[in-house]
């Protein structure tokens, strides 16, 4: 899968700043956004979540989260298997089955010996992302709002509000027309940082959400969040002021991620806000759920919610600017929740970026993978 790197320094002024707590931190910080969280207190743990945004039994969320947790490792077994034919793979939160993608048909056997479906295919994770690329370096046109590798049809989406600017991306990128399909859409992609001072987490008198604690080389506490909530050197400070940071790693656009380093009187924890009942998730580790999973995310604004993984990749363009290797889900969420937490299961999976839509009718969400922010910073999360 190519590579997500993140640049340790901006060049260009972030939108408003503002971050709130959606990594429960020990050392008192409450949560108290703009506009109160409304929640369901019968919603208490990621099984009931998954029933509500599903429509899931008791019986079948609990299925559904074993399920994927197996997968996990089943994907790492296939893409052994698979070798240099590996080229993603699906799990379909429906049937329940892991589907992986290969580009050889002599590997089928292998990966089903391991135990998955597999699937030929001819471009996979990495000849789509060569695509994405030829897209990305050929720049943005005015209708277009994104564009994004999708392994289930092996083609790269192109979203635009004219088809006629989404073929003016194709020839510009001089790309086969072919492997892209162009898809219409109404919605404009916004950032999810709040400008409305007042509440939970400041920066600069805007509001965003923590994403996961983490510590840097050094044993420095802080934790990841939207590189579009502060530039480098802008003073962080928690709702009732007992805790403060400063960015000491941000870049947007071109990706969004940011590192906060906090204070000694503000603790990390390894834990992630639930909202409903004042329950919590604990956070075991940041292995990438295949698509198709089932995810849930944090934030300051709408509290929890829960979705689909649906394509990993893909390039937003923000009225702000473009970011590039997004990871694409169902998932609602509204301004303010930016650098919430995404999480499959227990394995933290990355921080909230922007998307389309709202928690009331629902929508699109983006978030920026947490792996790459760890690994370009050097930066180990916290796990328990």
């Amino acid at each position: 899968m190519r590579p997500s790197p993140i640049i340790s320094a901006i060049g260009t002024g972030a939108l408003a700043f503002g971050l709130s707590i959606s990594v429960v931190p020990a050392a008192g910080a409450t949560t108290v956004p703009t506009e109160p969280v409304t929640q369901d207190d019968s919603i208490a743990t990621m099984e009931e979540a998954l029933e509500r945004d599903f429509g899931l039994t008791p019986f079948e969320a609990e299925e559904l989260l074993d399920a994927q947790a197996a997968a996990f490792g089943l994907d790492e077994a296939a893409a052994d298997a698979a070798g240099d034919a590996y080229a993603g793979s699906v799990f379909d939160t429906d049937t329940l089955e892991l589907t992986v993608l290969v580009t050889d048909t002599s590997t089928v056997s292998d990966v089903e010996a391991a135990g998955a479906e597999a699937e030929l295919v001819s471009y996979g994770t990495e000849g789509l992302a060569e695509i994405m690329d030829e897209l990305d370096a050929a720049g943005t046109q005015p209708g277009v709002v994104g564009w994004y590798p999708d392994v289930t049809s092996d083609t790269v989406v192109i979203e635009a509000t004219e088809g006629d600017d989404a073929q003016s991306l194709i020839e510009a990128a001089g790309v086969d027309a072919s492997a892209v399909e162009v898809r219409s859409t109404s919605e404009q992609p916004q950032l999810f940082a709040d400008i409305v001072g007042g509440d939970a987490y400041y920066m600069g008198g805007g509001r965003c959400s923590i994403g996961f604690a983490a510590t840097d080389s050094s044993g420095g506490d802080g934790f990841v969040t939207a590189g579009h909530c502060g530039t480098v050197g802008t003073s962080a400070e928690s709702e009732d002021g007992s805790g403060s940071g400063t960015f000491a790693e941000s870049v947007f656009p071109g990706n969004d991620g940011a590192f906060v380093s906090a204070s000694s009187n503000w603790t990390v924890t390894n834990l992630v806000n639930m909202y409903s009942a004042g329950d919590t998730q604990t956070v075991g580790g940041s292995t990438q759920a295949p698509v198709g999973s089932a995810v849930c995310r944090s934030g300051s604004t709408t509290g929890w919610h829960c979705g689909t993984i649906e394509a990993r990749g893909q390039s937003v363009s923000y009225p702000e600017g473009t970011v590039n290797d997004l990871t694409r889900t169902n998932v609602c969420a509204e301004p303010g929740d930016s650098g919430g937490s995404f999480i499959s299961d227990d394995q933290a999976q990355g921080v909230t970026s922007g998307g389309s839509g709202n928690c009331t009718s629902g929508g699109t969400t983006y978030y920026q993978e947490v792996g790459a922010m760890l690994s370009s910073w050097d930066l180990s999360l916290v796990t328990g």
